[in-house]
């Protein structure tokens, strides 16, 4: 495993950043507006789209509140964009790649359970906190994984190919589960990648996505704020605001020379 940016794009991606240090708050501005649930005074605006959609769907009204991003830089199938920066933290919250050498920020409470396993009585993480001073102290964390979306792709006609009207509802859900699972299973087979295919509301009978992701396992723990900042104000505070913590920590993402899982 070498300590290198996950793939070309996301490489690009961070030197271009590193070179226009003034579009951060732009980029900042951007990862709130798209990770975020909308709350509150965001009133009818609320809700999550996908990002293929962003352009027909969003754009308009985040132009309107100072977005100056395009959506092509925000998410592009096959240029460097933001997207390659988001990534999937052990399969419910998010992460940000801020770093050219894999270097990954995440929400203390989405980690609390990674660190506080690791911990023993001669070190607590979880109270005392981790600080990796080089690469050799960094912890590797079993059972880990993060996930990077790589492609989006409508298989709605692919999955009802073999559905007929004479079919009874449980024929029907059956052939549909079996097309969903034939394809994702497709996605494995060309290579070390994850497929997902899942029902997208959209028209009467919905729309089918298939997802595919690149899960990296070699996942090490390099920087967690002890309990007294990390969770300061307690599991009430965490989604009220403004929040006075340290809600982070800091781990890092290990792959192949070629950026590969």
């Amino acid at each position: 495993m070498v300590d290198s940016m996950l793939g070309v794009g996301r490489c690009r991606f961070f030197d271009q950043l590193s070179r226009n240090p003034s579009r951060k708050t732009s980029l900042i501005i951007a990862f709130l507006i798209l990770l975020l649930p909308a709350r509150g005074t965001l009133q009818a605006d609320e809700g999550m789209w996908l990002l293929p959609y962003l352009e027909e769907m969003v754009m308009d009204d985040m132009e309107e509140l100072g977005l100056e991003l395009t959506a092509e830089q925000i998410y592009s199938v096959n240029e460097s964009s933001l997207k390659d920066a988001v990534a999937i933290f052990g399969g419910g919250c998010t992460g940000e790649m801020i770093s050219p050498e894999g270097l990954l920020l995440t929400n203390h409470h989405c980690a609390i359970d990674r660190f506080q396993a690791l911990s023993s009585v001669g070190n607590d993480y979880l109270k005392d906190g981790f600080w990796a001073m080089g690469p050799d102290e960094e912890i590797h964390v079993p059972d880990l994984s993060v996930s990077f979306l790589l492609h989006i792709e409508d298989v709605t006609d692919r999955v009802f190919k073999a559905v007929d009207d004479e079919m009874s509802q449980e024929e029907r859900n059956r052939t549909i589960r079996q097309a969903r699972s034939a394809i994702a299973r497709e996605v494995s087979a060309d290579g070390p990648y994850r497929g997902s295919v899942e029902l997208f509301r959209m028209g009467s009978e919905g729309q089918y996505l298939l997802f595919v992701y690149a899960d990296y396992s070699d996942v090490r723990m390099v920087g967690v704020p002890p309990s007294s900042i990390g969770q300061f104000g307690g599991d009430e505070d965490n989604w009220e605001w403004p929040n006075h913590n340290g809600d982070f920590a800091l781990f890092r993402v290990y792959m192949e020379p070629d950026g590969s899982p």
